[in-house]
């Protein structure tokens, strides 16, 4: 039986600056971005707010999605995450 994967954005507490991440476990993952466990472009922009996510039957069909949402414009993403979570609250807490 294959892992679920997810693809999920974080942002800033502003809502400015917007990454697009693939994981195998989002719990975990999200973890580690609100406290600066990995270094990198979500450490440096302070980026620990999970604004979506999808839940994909395996990682292959996650990656495909991450790289098909890291192609779009930032105005697609926006409107992604403003259809799932229109008031862009940090979605942490329900996801645990």
């Amino acid at each position: 039986m294959s892992k679920n994967g997810y693809i999920y954005i974080i942002t800033n507490k502003y809502n400015t600056t917007l990454y697009i991440g693939v994981t195998s476990n989002l719990v975990k993952r999200i973890w580690e971005h609100k406290n600066h466990v990995v270094e990198g472009f979500s450490k440096t922009y302070n980026l620990n707010k999970l604004v979506y996510y999808e839940i994909m039957n395996d990682i292959e069909t996650a990656i495909n999605r991450e790289k098909f949402l890291k192609g779009k414009t930032k105005k697609f993403k926006i409107e992604l995450i403003e259809n799932f979570n229109p008031k862009w609250e940090d979605l942490y807490d329900s996801i645990t």
